[in-house]
């Protein structure tokens, strides 16, 4: 099987896909999903209760994904366990064979959660960091794992005395890759990779690029509105909004963002989510015709 963790260290763009995972999620979807996106993506990322959506732990969606020959970057967010739970979900997702990590501080509730959860933040997204690293150096554990370790940030752009202090931070406690929040303005993306190679970042952590294979201009619109740290342009929703056949508009948008993307110097890979329809994301990765790289 391969994985994420290999591709980034052999190719010079990945491309991975975010799972459905919702309150109904059983093995039955998972292995559905599974079979949709084995043969496209180098991994498929597992949420961790994201916006407060409850569903099947990212630990046991793991396992199921693995037996069906797909590599998970299993999701852990700070807002939601304790250190000693994490550090539960971490030893137990090494000992599955999960090899990537995103480990995050966790965005804010949606005001309509209900019944409303306390965030717990026991531990910060970096302290999360150095405990997952610090795992594969843990003579304790047999075999000892090789867990390939990722952080999230959000493209921005960044002013002249700008030093990504924080992201440092996360790279010196052992974060290896960034999944970037939503993010489809392609000249912003120039912007910042610019910065981030002037500050030697990418030296040191594979940075990938979220973006989202939408059906509709209110799709992308409800999204950019009600979601934080998302970065869609006028353009393409106005776009979306004016086409004939929103659907295939998106699926067009997806295509040229994934050419674009592949072109900017420093970017490592993609990461496509589907509003909708999660079969998009092949359709678009095929219609993209990326050569091997």
């Amino acid at each position: 099987m391969k994985t994420f963790k290999e591709a980034l260290g052999k190719r010079n763009f990945v491309i991975t896909a975010e799972s459905f995972l919702k309150p109904e999620t059983d093995a039955e979807a998972i292995r559905y999903q599974a079979d949709l996106l084995r043969d496209h993506v180098d991994g498929v990322l597992l949420t961790d209760h994201q916006f407060g959506a409850l569903h099947i732990s990212t630990v046991a969606a793991a396992r199921l994904m693995l037996d069906n020959n797909v590599d998970p970057i299993v999701q852990l967010s700070c807002r939601n366990q304790n250190r000693i739970s994490l550090l539960g979900d971490l030893t137990g997702a090494a000992a599955l064979g999960v090899t990537s990590l995103l480990l995050i501080h966790g965005n804010r509730l949606p005001k309509n959660v209900s019944p409303r959860p306390k965030n717990v933040l026991d531990v910060n997204a970096t302290e999360l960091i150095a405990m997952a690293a610090s795992l594969n150096a843990d003579n304790l554990m047999r075999p000892a794992p090789d867990l390939l370790v990722g952080c999230s940030a959000t493209p921005h752009d960044p002013k002249a005395d700008w030093r990504p202090q924080k992201l440092l931070a996360k790279v010196e406690a052992g974060a290896r890759f960034m999944l970037t929040h939503t993010c489809m303005d392609i000249d912003l993306l120039r912007r910042y990779m610019k910065r981030m190679i002037a500050a030697k970042i990418t030296h040191k952590l594979s940075i990938v690029v979220s973006i989202v294979i939408f059906t509709s201009a209110e799709e992308a619109r409800w999204l950019r509105d009600n979601r934080p740290n998302v970065l869609i342009p006028d353009l393409l929703i106005e776009r979306l909004g004016a086409a004939s056949d929103p659907r295939q508009e998106g699926l067009d948008i997806g295509v040229e963002q994934l050419a674009q993307l592949a072109q900017i110097p420093g970017i490592s890979g993609v990461n496509i989510m589907a509003s909708q329809d999660l079969a998009s994301i092949p359709a678009v990765i095929e219609a993209a015709d990326l050569p091997e790289a």
